[in-house]
C-alpha cells in the first residue's frame, strides 16, 4: 500500500534503503558540538563528515537516516521566509542514502527512481531531473528513465556540490516534481526562486573529486554518494497540499492554535502567516530543547530564545494573551515521539524550558515594544529609516528582544536595521553568537591529523590509539610518536614538556564533565620517567599523554609501562557515580523537569548543573543528600553494558545533554535491571557498587544563569574530610560557649536575641541623641527668599535618624527645606524634606537631592516632599550641601 502519511512515508523510506543494504543511523542531535564552525546540522551528511574526508571509519559502507535540520544562519538562514512561505521552515527533516565508497551514480539515481515511482508511486510525467552541465555520465544514466528534454543541464552554482574550499566535491542531480496542471507546464520556469509548482524534493550529490588548494579537480580512489530528500516536500507532494503547512506535518499543531483562539475557518486563513511562524517555531523549539539546548544569549541558546520569542510575538499579534507554546509543542511530542524518542523521554523538561522562557519575554514584552515604538517616531522626526545596531542591541540586553524581532516589527514602517551594527555591539559585550559554513571542514589537518595518518599509513595503528580506561589501570605499550613545540620529534629529555603517543592507553580522556586521568609512564630499562598531567584527543583516533620528562631520555620505539594513578582514578569514579545518583534523586524530589545541563567530576569534588527555576530550600536539600546516602548504603550494583543507542533511548536510558553518541552506546545501570534505580548514557568511570562512593555530602546550592540550579558536594575521603572538619567546628565552639554540643544551637539563638536587644537600645540612644541635637541644628537654618533653609551632615545617625530629624524640622518650620546628610559604612547618605506650601512654588525634595547626589558621585530621588540619596565621596559632603541654597532659590525663582 503507497505510504500516505509522514510517519509512513518516513518509515517506507528507512525501510526501503535498509532492505537495500544500508545502516539505519539515528539522527544526530541539532546542536553541532564538535565543529566550531556551525551552530546546528544542517544536511543529513553532518554526521558523516569525517567518514567522507577519510578521517573516521564505520563498520558499514551504506546509511541511510532521517536527520533532524536546523537552518537559521549564514546562507542557509530562512527565517525572513517562515511564514509567508509556502516552503521555508528552521526546523526540517531530511531523508538521506549514504555511500561511503560503495554504489555510485548509476546506483544513486537507480534506488532514487524506484523508491519514488514504486513505493511512492509519482507518476513519471511529473518527474523531472537536473544535473550539472559538464555531467554526461548522469545524463546517460537518466536517459534510462526520463526522456533527455526532461533532463535539464544547470551551471555550478545549481549543481555542483563542494564541502568547502578545498576537499571533496562533486556534481548533484536533483529531482523535480511537477504539481500544476500539465497542459500548462512551462520547464523555463523550473529553477525558477518564486515557482510554487515545481517541488524540488530530492538532490543526489556525487562525491567524486577532491578539490586541491590550487583549485584543482582530481578524482577521489573511492567516489561516494550523500542524497537529502526533503520530508516537508515529498509529504506535500503525497498529501497533494499547497503549502507544506496544510500537510499532517503541521496540521495538527495549527488546529490547536485555532482551538486556543477559537477561531473560524476564515480568521485561520486571515491570521495564517502567524499560524505557520507559531507551527515552525514551535516545533523547532521543541526538538532544540529536546537536544539539550538552553535559551541564553549566544550560539544555540541565543537562536532558542529567538524562535520562542518570535513565536510568542505572533502569538500575541493574532489574539493569543496567555502562555501557549508549550501545548503547541506537546502536539509535536505526542506526534514525532515514536520516530525520536528523546522528544517522550524529556517531555517534562520541554514543556517546562518553552513556558518558563514564554513567560519571561511576556513580562517584558509590551515593554519592549513601547520602546521601540518611541524610537522609531524619533528616527521618523529626523527623517531617518534605520535603527542602528547600538539600539538594537540595547532592546536585546535590556528587554530581551532579539535583533529578528526588531526586525519583524519595524518592516510595516519600511524601516531597516543595522545588522552589521548589532553583531558588532555583541561581540564588544563578549555575546557573539558563532556561525559559519560548513566549508570549515579541512582535508589537510594539523600536526595530530598528520601523525595520526602517518601512524595508520605504516601500519603502527589500525584504526588509531588502542583506548581502554575501563580495565587495568597499568598496561604495557610501545610509544609510537612524541609532540613538542607543535612538531613530531623523535626523542625526549628530562625538562622536555612534550606529548607522548603511545600504541594503546589505559588513560582516561577527559569527557562528559569528568577530568582525564593522571599518572606517569616509565622505563625501567632506560630509567626513563614521565609525569602524565593530562590526556586529550586532538582528532579522533589519535590520544596524547600531555606533561613533562622527569628523569631520563625516550624515543619513539621506546616500549614503555603506562600507570594510572589509580587512588586518584577511585576518587573520580565515586563522584561520577555520585552525579547519576545525583540525578536520579533531584528529579524524584524536585519533579521531572529537572534535567542536567553539565558537570564537573574531579577526584576532590563534583559539580552537577540542572534545570530548575528556584533555590532548593535548605530541608529538601538535606532530605535529598539523606535520600542519596540510603542509596549508597543499599549498596546497589552497577551494571555497565554496550547496546544500540535506538535500543538504549527505547529501554529508558536517559541521554546526557551535550553528549555526541555513537550508533553503539555504553549504559550505566545502577540497581536491578529490571527495576533499575538509574539508567543513562555514559561513557565515565564508575564504582562497581554503590557502597564504594562511602558517603555524600552537599557543599553548596545555587544559580548559575536563569533556570539553571548548581550544587557542589563532596564523597568518600573529601566527604570524611568535611565531616572531620566541621564536628572540629562544632567541639570548638561549644568550647567557647561553654555549653554541650546538643545545646549549642540553643545558645546561639539566646545570644543572637541578646544583640538584637543591644542593636534595639542603641539604635534608640541614637535617636534620642540625634532629637537632642535638634535644636543646635536649627540655630544653622537660613533665610532663603523668605524660606528657612537647612543643611547639616550629622554624625552618629542612620537614615531612619535623619529622616527623624527632617520630620521634625518640617512640624517646627511653616515654610522650609531641610537637606541632612550623614556618613554610612563609609559612603554619604542624604535625606531632603520640603514643607507642603513650597511644592506648588517648584520646591521639589527629589529635585534638590537630585542634584545635591550628583556632586558626592551618586543618585536618588523620592517624593516631592520626601526624598533620599546616597554617593561615593563622603569628603565632598560640605560642598555638596553648600549648593541647596542656591537650589531653593533657583526653584523660587522659577515660581515668580
Amino acid at each position: 500500500m503507497r505510504p500516505t502519511t509522514s510517519d509512513e512515508i518516513r518509515e517506507a523510506f528507512l525501510d526501503y534503503f535498509a532492505e537495500l543494504g544500508h545502516e539505519v543511523v539515528p539522527s544526530a542531535p541539532l546542536p553541532l558540538h564538535d565543529n566550531p564552525t556551525l551552530l546546528f546540522t544542517n544536511a543529513g551528511m553532518n554526521q558523516f563528515a569525517d567518514v567522507f574526508l577519510g578521517k573516521e571509519k564505520r563498520p558499514y559502507r551504506r546509511a541511510a537516516s532521517s536527520q533532524k535540520i536546523m537552518r537559521v544562519q549564514g546562507k542557509h538562514n530562512d527565517l525572513e521566509n517562515v511564514g509567508p512561505s509556502p516552503r521555508h521552515h528552521t526546523f526540517f527533516e531530511m531523508l538521506g542514502n549514504f555511500s561511503f565508497g560503495d554504489y555510485f551514480k548509476e546506483e544513486a539515481i537507480d534506488y532514487a527512481w524506484q523508491f519514488v515511482t514504486g513505493i511512492m508511486g509519482f507518476e513519471p510525467e511529473r518527474l523531472w531531473a537536473t544535473i550539472y552541465e559538464e555531467d554526461e555520465e548522469s545524463f546517460v544514466l537518466w536517459q534510462k528513465y526520463l526522456p533527455p528534454e526532461k533532463i535539464l543541464r544547470f551551471g555550478k552554482e545549481d549543481n555542483f556540490w563542494e564541502m568547502g574550499e578545498v576537499g571533496p566535491c562533486g556534481p548533484n542531480s536533483e529531482v523535480f516534481y511537477y504539481v500544476g496542471d500539465m497542459a500548462t507546464c512551462d520547464p523555463s520556469r523550473l529553477n525558477a526562486e518564486d515557482d510554487e509548482e515545481f517541488i524540488e524534493f530530492w538532490n543526489l550529490v556525487f562525491m567524486q573529486y577532491n578539490r586541491e588548494k590550487d583549485g584543482s579537480l582530481t578524482p577521489l580512489p573511492r567516489p561516494s554518494v550523500d542524497t537529502g530528500l526533503g520530508l516537508e516536500r515529498i509529504v506535500r507532494i503525497v498529501q497533494g497540499s499547497e503549502s507544506n503547512y496544510e500537510t499532517d506535518l503541521f496540521a495538527p499543531a495549527m488546529d490547536k492554535v485555532q482551538e486556543l483562539l477559537g477561531d473560524s475557518a476564515e480568521e485561520r486563513a486571515e491570521k495564517s502567516v502567524g499560524y505557520r511562524v507559531i507551527a515552525d517555531h514551535s516545533r523547532a523549539a521543541t526538538f532544540l530543547v529536546g537536544d539539550g539546548v538552553r535559551p541564553g544569549s549566544s550560539g544555540a541558546g541565543y537562536v532558542l530564545r529567538m524562535i520562542i520569542r518570535r513565536a510568542a510575538r505572533f502569538g500575541r499579534s493574532i489574539g493569543l494573551t496567555e502562555p501557549f507554546l508549550a501545548e503547541i509543542a506537546q502536539v509535536y511530542i505526542d506526534k514525532m515521539g515514536a520516530a525520536y524518542p528523546e522528544l517522550l523521554q524529556r517531555r517534562d523538561h520541554i514543556l517546562h524550558t518553552i513556558t518558563q522562557e514564554e513567560k519571561r519575554f511576556i513580562r517584558t514584552l509590551d515593554t519592549a515594544v513601547i520602546h521601540l515604538y518611541e524610537i522609531v517616531r524619533e528616527l521618523q522626526d529626523r527623517g531617518e529609516r534605520e535603527i542602528s545596531g547600538e539600539m538594537a542591541f540595547s532592546l536585546y540586553a535590556t528587554y530581551g528582544l532579539p535583533l529578528e524581532i526588531t526586525r519583524d516589527i519595524i518592516q510595516q514602517w519600511d524601516m531597516t536595521v543595522d545588522e552589521a551594527g548589532f553583531k558588532a555591539a555583541q561581540a564588544a559585550h563578549a555575546q557573539a553568537s558563532g556561525a559559519g559554513a560548513f566549508g570549515a571542514y579541512e582535508v589537510e589537518t594539523d600536526v595530530y591529523g598528520r601523525l595520526l595518518h602517518e601512524l595508520m599509513a605504516n601500519d603502527q595503528l589500525e584504526e588509531g590509539v588502542d583506548y581502554d580506561p575501563y580495565g587495568s589501570p597499568v598496561l604495557g605499550s610501545e610509544v609510537v610518536g612524541i609532540i613538542k613545540d607543535g612538531q613530531v620529534v623523535n626523542t625526549a629529555v628530562a625538562g622536555d614538556q612534550v606529548e607522548i603517543v603511545t600504541a594503546a592507553t589505559p588513560f582516561y580522556v577527559e569527557a562528559g564533565g569528568e577530568v582525564s586521568d593522571t599518572g606517569r609512564i616509565i622505563s625501567r630499562e632506560s630509567d626513563f620517567w614521565f609525569r602524565v598531567d593530562r590526556t586529550a584527543k586532538p582528532v579522533n583516533g589519535l590520544i596524547t599523554h600531555v606533561g613533562e620528562v622527569v628523569v631520563g631520555k625516550m624515543a619513539v620505539g621506546d616500549y614503555v609501562r603506562l600507570e594510572v594513578d589509580d587512588e586518584r582514578r577511585s576518587d573520580i569514579r565515586r563522584n561520577h557515580t555520585a552525579t547519576h545518583i545525583l540525578h536520579r534523586e533531584l528529579r524524584h524530589h524536585l519533579g521531572p523537569h529537572v534535567t542536567q545541563q553539565g558537570s564537573f567530576v574531579a577526584p576532590d569534588r563534583l559539580r552537577f548543573d540542572f534545570s530548575h527555576d528556584q533555590a532548593v530550600d535548605r530541608a529538601t536539600l538535606s532530605q535529598i543528600e539523606a535520600d542519596i546516602n540510603r542509596a549508597l548504603m543499599a549498596n546497589y550494583p552497577v551494571h555497565v553494558q554496550f547496546m544500540g543507542q535506538k535500543e538504549a533511548i527505547e529501554a529508558g536510558a536517559m541521554a546526557l545533554f551535550g553528549e555526541k553518541y555513537g550508533d553503539i552506546v555504553r549504559t550505566i545501570l545502577i540497581g536491578d535491571p529490571e527495576r533499575p534505580y538509574s539508567f543513562e548514557l555514559c561513557g565515565g568511570l564508575h564504582v562497581s557498587e554503590t557502597n564504594d562512593i562511602g558517603q555524600f555530602r552537599f557543599v553548596s546550592e545555587g544559580a548559575v544563569a536563569a533556570g539553571v540550579r548548581r550544587v557542589e558536594a563532596v564523597t568518600g575521603h573529601a566527604a570524611q574530610q568535611l565531616i572531620a572538619e566541621r564536628l572540629d567546628i562544632l567541639d570548638r565552639l561549644a568550647q567557647q560557649l561553654n555549653v554541650p554540643v546538643a545545646q549549642l544551637e540553643s545558645r546561639i539563638e539566646r545570644l543572637q536575641t541578646d544583640h538584637r536587644a543591644l542593636q534595639k537600645e542603641v539604635d534608640r540612644l541614637k535617636s534620642k541623641l540625634a532629637v537632642s541635637q535638634f535644636d543646635s541644628l536649627m540655630a544653622q537654618s537660613q533665610d532663603v527668599a523668605g524660606v528657612r533653609v537647612l543643611t547639616a551632615q550629622v554624625d552618629g545617625v542612620d537614615v531612619d535618624g535623619l529622616r527623624e530629624l527632617a520630620d521634625r524640622f518640617r512640624d517646627n518650620t511653616p515654610s522650609g527645606v531641610v537637606v541632612l546628610a550623614a556618613v554610612k559604612n563609609g559612603k554619604p547618605v542624604m535625606i531632603a524634606a520640603v514643607t507642603k506650601d513650597l511644592i506648588p512654588r517648584g520646591v521639589k525634595a527629589g529635585d534638590i537631592v537630585r542634584e545635591v547626589a550628583k556632586v558626592v558621585g551618586g543618585g536618588g530621588g523620592g517624593r516631592p516632599d520626601m526624598a533620599q540619596a546616597g554617593g561615593k565621596d563622603a569628603s565632598k559632603l560640605p560642598e555638596a550641601l553648600a549648593i541647596v541654597p542656591g537650589l531653593v532659590e533657583a526653584a523660587l525663582g522659577c515660581d515668580s
